[in-house]
């Protein structure tokens, strides 16, 4: 499964050119090429997990891109 990443996971993960790769991404459970909004639902993702009391999750769905965002 992919990770989950934070916030911060996700800056630092730019490129020197300010964007991310495509394994990255991958890892991530964003398809190729990234739809807009990606980086604001994995944020929210993470965000809403840890609201929820529980550990910041390290895994997401496998269907995540596919099922959960909504990019329409």
């Amino acid at each position: 499964m992919p990770d989950l990443p934070s916030p911060d996971e996700i800056e630092a993960a730019r490129t020197p050119a300010g964007g991310w790769k495509r394994d990255q991404l991958a890892a991530w459970g964003v398809p190729w090429p990234p739809p807009k909004g990606w980086k604001d639902e994995l944020t929210e993702r993470w965000k809403a997990a840890r609201q929820d009391g529980a550990p910041p999750p390290r895994a997401s769905p496998a269907d995540f891109a596919q099922e959960t965002l909504d990019f329409g």
